[in-house]
C-alpha cells in the first residue's frame, strides 16, 4: 500500500508519500512541501483570508494529484493551530473535501505534540538522556519531554513564530523596546514548561520544523560549514544561536536576505524563532541544539502504520533508529543476503582485537559495522567500480539517527573496502578532519580484511581469531574444514594496509572449528 501524509500548517504545508510493506515496514518514495502562510494575520485576526485559503486548497490538489500519479492509495491529512483556532477553519476543511476530495482532521495541541514525537524518535535516539523536544510552527510551539525515549510530558503552547511577529514585530528592522517586550513575553510563556524540563535536568534540545531547520541551516553557513541538504542530526551550539539572535536583531529584511540559509518566505519570521530557541537552551544551559528533518507529517505517517499494521516489523526486531535506518537501506538496495552481516561480523571480530593497536574509538566499532553491511550496494548501479557507487548511495541514502560527519566516515570506509586505499590525494578522503582521515583509514583496512574471508560468498570461513606472535599479527580462521584458500589468497591481497598501520606483518592460518557458531550472528541483521 502507498499512502501519503499530510500537514496543514500554519505556515507550511507538507506532503510525505511512502509504500508500506504487509509487514509494516516502509520507505519515504517522495516529500513535497508549500510555504503558504495559511496563517498569516488569521492567528490575530481569528479568520483565515479568502486568499489564504485559496493558496492552501490548490495546494492540497496539486499534491494530492502528485501522490495519486505515484499510485497512492490512501490519505492521512492534519491540520493545526491555524484552522484550529479560525473561526472559519470549518469552511477551510469543507472546502478541502469539495473541491479537492481530501478529508482533512483538526487536531489539538497535545495530539500534534504526540505526532511529532512519533515522528522525531523514528530519526533520533532518544534512549541516552532525558530530552525537549522543541517544534516552532506560525502558531504554537509544541513541547515534548522524553525520558528514556519515552513521552513524559505534552505541551502546545500559542506563541508561534508568526503570532509572535504580528504582535510583536511591527517596525523593520523590530525596535529595542519590541524586541525587549518580546523576551519578556517569550520568558513568561515558556517558564512553565522549561521548569518542568530544568527540573528532569534536560539539557539534550532536539529542534524540529521549518523555523529551527532554518536556523541551523543559517548558522552552519556562518560558521562555514553549511549543511548541504544534510540537516538531520545537524548539531548547532548554543552560542551560535545566541550569536544568530544577535545578528537578526540588527537586521532588517533585506539584511536578513542575505544570510545564506534563510529562504525568503521567512524572513519576516526568523528572528522571533532565533529569540525562542535561545531562551529555551539558555534556560536549560543546554550547549548545543540537534535539529530534526522528520515531525508532524512522519508522526502522521507512523500513526496511520501502527493503528493499521499491529506489527510493525522493523520498529519490533530494531529498536535503535541508527540501525534501523541501515536495514532499511540495504535491503531496499538489494543487500538482503548473508554476505553483508557476515562480512560485519568478521569485521567486529578483527575491530575487538585490534582497536587499541589501531587508536579507534570505541564508537568506531559500529560504523565499521555499518559500513560493512552496506559496503556492497552499490552494485544496486552497477558493479563496475561499485565501490564509488556505495559511497554516493551511503550518503545520499537518508540514513537517520546519524551526524553528518558518522554517514562521511560509513561512506569512506565502505568506498575502500577493496582496490584502492585512502589517499591524501582524494578530494574526499582529503577533505575530512585529521582525526576522521585516521578513522577510515583504519576502518576501511579492517573492512577490507574482512570482505575478503567472504570473498566466495559460500560461507567457508566461519570465525576469526587475533593472536600475537611477537612481531607478528597473526589471524587464524576457523573453518568447519572446508578450504578456504581462496579467501586466505584474497585476505593476503588486501591486508597492505593494516600492515601498514599495526607497523607488523599479518599473517593466516587455517584452524578448524567444527562447532564454530556462525560470525553472522555476531552482525547486524540476524535473529
Amino acid at each position: 500500500m502507498r499512502i501519503a501524509a499530510v500537514d496543514v500548517g500554519s505556515n507550511s504545508i507538507h506532503m510525505v508519500v511512502a509504500q508500506v510493506e504487509s509487514d509494516g515496514r516502509f520507505r519515504v518514495l517522495d516529500r513535497a512541501k508549500e510555504m503558504v502562510r495559511l496563517g498569516q494575520r488569521t492567528l490575530t485576526s481569528g479568520r483565515l483570508s479568502a486568499d489564504a485559503m485559496t493558496a492552501g486548497v490548490r495546494t492540497l490538489a496539486a499534491f494530492k494529484t502528485l501522490a495519486e500519479r505515484q499510485g497512492v492509495e490512501r490519505f492521512s491529512a492534519v491540520a493545526t493551530s491555524a484552522v484550529r483556532e479560525a473561526k472559519n477553519g470549518g469552511d477551510f476543511i469543507q472546502r478541502v473535501r469539495e473541491e479537492v476530495g481530501l478529508r482533512v482532521k483538526v487536531i489539538p495541541g497535545r495530539e500534534e505534540a504526540r505526532l511529532i514525537y512519533l515522528g522525531v524518535r523514528h530519526a533520533i535516539d532518544l534512549r541516552t538522556a532525558p530530552t525537549l523536544i522543541v517544534d516552532i510552527g506560525g502558531g504554537s510551539v509544541e513541547f515534548i519531554l522524553t525520558e528514556t525515549d519515552k513521552p513524559v510530558a505534552l505541551d502546545s503552547l500559542k506563541i508561534g513564530v508568526a503570532r509572535l511577529s504580528e504582535r510583536f514585530l511591527g517596525e523593520d528592522p523590530p525596535t529595542k523596546k519590541d524586541l525587549a517586550a518580546l523576551e519578556t513575553y517569550v520568558a513568561e510563556q515558556l517558564e512553565p514548561v522549561l521548569t518542568l524540563a530544568a527540573d528532569r535536568k534536560v539539557q539534550h534540545v532536539v529542534g524540529t520544523s521549518g523555523t529551527m531547520l532554518t536556523l541551523a541551516s543559517m548558522a552552519g553557513y556562518l560558521r562555514g560549514e553549511p549543511p548541504d541538504g544534510h540537516l538531520n542530526n545537524f548539531v548547532v551550539s548554543a552560542d551560535e544561536i545566541k550569536g544568530l539572535r544577535r545578528l537578526l536583531a540588527k537586521a532588517d529584511r533585506a539584511e536578513r536576505l542575505k544570510l545564506k540559509g534563510l529562504d525568503d518566505k521567512r524572513a519576516d519570521l526568523i528572528t522571533p524563532g532565533a529569540y525562542l530557541a535561545d531562551h529555551i537552551l539558555a534556560r536549560l544551559e543546554a550547549k548545543e541544539l540537534v535539529v530534526c528533518t522528520w515531525a508532524l507529517r512522519e508522526g502522521v505517517l507512523l500513526d496511520f502504520i501502527a493503528r493499521h499494521r499491529k506489527n510493525i516489523e522493523e520498529v519490533e526486531r530494531f529498536g535503535d533508529p541508527r540501525r534501523r535506518s541501515v536495514v532499511r537501506l540495504a535491503r531496499h538496495l538489494g543487500e538482503i543476503g548473508p554476505h553483508g552481516p557476515r562480512v560485519a561480523g568478521f569485521a567486529l571480530q578483527l575491530f575487538d582485537a585490534l582497536h587499541g593497536d589501531l587508536e579507534l574509538p570505541p564508537e568506531a566499532r559500529e560504523w565499521l559495522e555499518f559500513a560493512a553491511v552496506l559496503h556492497d550496494v552499490g552494485h544496486h548501479i552497477g558493479h563496475q567500480d561499485h565501490q564509488r557507487h556505495s559511497y554516493y548511495l551511503i550518503t545520499n541514502g537518508e540514513l537517520l539517527g546519524f551526524r553528518r560527519n558518522e554517514i562521511e566516515i560509513i561512506a569512506q570506509t565502505a568506498r575502500y573496502h577493496q582496490k584502492g586505499v585512502p589517499r591524501e590525494s582524494d578530494e574526499g578522503f582529503a577533505a575530512l578532519p585529521k582525526s576522521e582521515r585516521r578513522t577510515v583509514r583504519a576502518t576501511s583496512a579492517l573492512l577490507r580484511l574482512a570482505d575478503a574471508f567472504d570473498r566466495s560468498h559460500y560461507g567457508v570461513v566461519q570465525a576469526l581469531a587475533v593472536v600475537r606472535r611477537g612481531a607478528r599479527v597473526v589471524v587464524q580462521v576457523q573453518t568447519a574444514g572446508d578450504d578456504a584458500e581462496y579467501e586466505l589468497w584474497e585476505a593476503q591481497r588486501r591486508a597492505g594496509l593494516l600492515e601498514e598501520l599495526l607497523g607488523a606483518s599479518v599473517e593466516f592460518e587455517v584452524v578448524a572449528a567444527p562447532e564454530a557458531r556462525s560470525v553472522a550472528r555476531a552482525a547486524i541483521g540476524a535473529n
